[in-house]
């Protein structure tokens, strides 16, 4: 069968932390490690829309704490209104605590006129360029290179140095010279199985008109899972947020969420992303509480490892 990575989104909202079901991150945290997936993620909300959330590189901090295994993910951190030194340093410091397990997944910051950004006087212009100017600076900083800094050219070496993780940068197909520029892989979100198959295959023709090998790709998503009311209201309500506030067009977002009835439809849907080229899923249950999806997913796993030669 063909392999698939998956990963789970850490509960670091407000109204998920203030959920007496959810667990609390720590235990979450051992819970995706404990249940065989390969990587546990946290989203940057504080500087996304302005959600009030945990600081996502301190939560992987904790994180790396009380796991072995498991990958640790950024999904995605917003780079324009963090200092490039600053980013080097959580990373490096996160490489050393976590023995070299994590996933650096970034952006560009999808909504600009948040609170966050407001108040710590990002200009939403040229978010683009500043997020290649932190990538261009990362791989010198994290890995202890003296790098000149800032328009005066200060030299600066941070310390300890530390290995450069995998780079995944966000974004739609506009992602790919960022992809391509940086050498890493593309993480985009809510496409079906037959739209990132599109896509992946424009994405490697681009790579190859530059003698470049094809970038890997991890796709993020919304999770719709069960057959309730509730998987109804999550996949309408998912439907409804893509088009109003994404730019998502009706008909890419009734494709977009990722619907299952049944963990083996889940992994019939895991293996279709697989078939498509994708190397990792990383989604989160919009329809479940926060243990009940993760039991749902692993129970997943479970199929898809399966020997289909041993069945019956």
């Amino acid at each position: 069968m063909t392999h698939i990575e998956i990963g789970a989104v850490l509960p670091s909202a407000m109204d998920e932390l203030t959920d007496p079901g959810a667990p609390d991150p720590i235990r979450a945290a051992r819970m995706v490690e404990e249940r065989g997936l390969e990587s546990l993620w946290v989203a940057d909300l504080v500087l996304g829309d302005g959600t009030p959330a945990l600081e996502p590189a301190l939560t992987l901090a904790a994180a790396a704490a009380v796991t072995e295994r498991v990958r640790l993910g950024f999904g995605v951190l917003s780079l324009p209104p963090r200092p490039a030194p600053w980013v080097a340093s959580q990373v490096a410091t996160l490489q050393h605590l976590s023995r070299e397990r994590i996933e650096l997944g970034v952006g560009i910051g999808g909504f600009p006129d948040s609170p966050w950004w407001r108040a710590l006087g990002v200009s939403p212009r040229g978010r683009g360029r500043a997020a290649d100017a932190t990538l261009d600076l990362l791989p010198s900083l994290v890995t202890g290179a003296e790098t000149p800094v800032g328009e005066e050219g200060t030299r600066l070496r941070l310390a300890p140095a530390a290995a450069m993780p995998p780079v995944w940068i966000g974004g739609g197909e506009a992602a790919f010279a960022r992809v391509l520029r940086h050498g890493g892989g593309w993480f985009p979100s809510q496409l079906s199985p037959s739209d990132l198959a599109g896509a992946i295959s424009r994405l490697g023709a681009a790579a190859d008109e530059r003698g470049l090998p094809a970038p890997p790709v991890t796709v993020g998503g919304h999770l719709v899972l069960g057959t309730d009311d509730r998987a109804e209201r999550a996949r309408a309500l998912l439907v409804r947020e893509l088009i109003e506030h994404h730019g998502i067009s009706p008909e890419e977002a009734e494709r977009a969420p990722m619907i299952a009835r049944t963990p083996e439809e889940l992994a019939a849907l895991y293996t279709a992303y697989a078939e498509a080229g994708a190397r990792r899923v990383v989604a989160g249950a919009d329809a479940m509480g926060w243990e009940e999806q993760l039991d749902f997913v692993a129970e997943a796993l479970s199929h898809m490892d399966r020997d289909p030669s041993s069945a019956g």
